[in-house]
């Protein structure tokens, strides 16, 4: 990192706080990310690093509340070229190699327990955010560095969904044109019906920012595409993160293009059956839960659901993180 981390009130009001972190500029130009943070009443050196998915940004405000009543400061990380990070010049989202992002996590992390001095962090991660924070890990732990102490990883995106064909040859084709031509658009359909199960104006319950949420999606492209699909060779090889794992996913998936009544139920954007063939390839300590009536984002399902995986979620970070002395 370039700068001192530049500091003020988060879009969200008080009580949170927004760190604004300069990296050098990449083939774009400039690049920034942004800690989140929430201190709870009483931490006793406990933290929660939380890493969002693709198009999503932190805006989670429950999850925060929730990690806080348990006692631990809570910090979110908008990535770069995400939600608050977005800057005019980039293209939303994108990067050509899933390492780009160690960078702000290293800062993230190195900030939440040097600077700021908590001795255990347990990094929660999203989707997308569920490759990429697993990789981080496994690098961090080859090289001997500290790691957090738990993993929470909600409906992460360990394989691409589709056919054998489109997983084998398909991705060959996509290594390729990733490398030639990495910002062409790759054409997928998207229905636009998770967001509109989650948002308030729509038929959900939840408040954000469209512009870093759209309902359509960012396009995808064809050098992220690549990185992705890198990504989950090395995961598929096998990682040992360092620490225990807790894995939530739904019960079940729906793709759906128009409304159904399984959409607010199911998880309509991962093949939740993927997810729990891969998740024992992030380390030996694995726990995989999958519950009956959940979104894709698990914490976003409706409020019975959600109560379940926060329970679950309470449970299982009681059984694996040390108690304090």
């Amino acid at each position: 990192m370039t700068d001192a981390p530049a500091v003020s009130t988060d879009i969200l009001g008080e009580p949170y706080r927004a760190e604004t972190l300069t990296f050098p500029d990449d083939a774009e130009g400039a690049v920034t990310a942004t800690l989140v943070s929430r201190c709870a009443e009483s931490s006793n050196g406990r933290a929660v690093l939380y890493v969002h998915g693709f198009c999503d940004y932190f805006f989670q405000t429950h999850l925060a509340d929730f990690c806080s009543a348990l006692g631990y400061d809570f910090y979110a990380l908008d990535m770069r070229k995400y939600g608050r990070s977005m800057l005019p010049h980039q293209t939303p989202n994108f990067c050509r190699d899933l390492r780009e992002y160690y960078a702000e996590l290293d800062e993230a992390y190195r900030l939440i327990t040097e600077r700021d001095g908590h001795d255990t962090v347990v990094l929660m991660a999203h989707s997308t955010g569920g490759l990429i924070a697993p990789l981080w890990a496994h690098d961090r732990n080859e090289c001997g560095m500290s790691v957090p102490a738990a993993f929470v990883l909600n409906s992460p995106w360990l394989d691409l969904q589709g056919s054998l064909l489109l997983r084998t040859v398909g991705t060959r084709a996509i290594d390729e044109i990733g490398a030639r031509r990495p910002y062409q658009v790759i054409p997928r359909g998207v229905s636009g019906v998770y967001v509109e199960s989650l948002h308030v104006e729509r038929r959900g319950e939840w408040d954000f920012e469209l512009d870093w949420k759209p309902a359509e999606s960012f396009p995808v492209r064809a050098g992220w595409l690549r990185a992705v699909r890198r990504g989950h060779r090395l995961m598929h090889r096998g990682l040992d993160v360092g620490a225990p794992v807790l894995v939530l996913a739904s019960a079940r998936t729906a793709f759906t293009e128009t409304w159904t009544d399984d959409v607010p139920h199911s998880d309509v954007v991962l093949d939740v059956e993927q997810i729990a063939r891969w998740s024992h390839r992030l380390g030996p300590l694995v726990t995989i839960a999958r519950l009956d009536g959940a979104r894709h984002d698990v914490y976003l399902s409706e409020k019975a659901v959600r109560d379940d995986a926060f329970t679950l979620t309470a449970r299982w970070l009681r059984a694996v993180v040390p108690p304090q002395p």
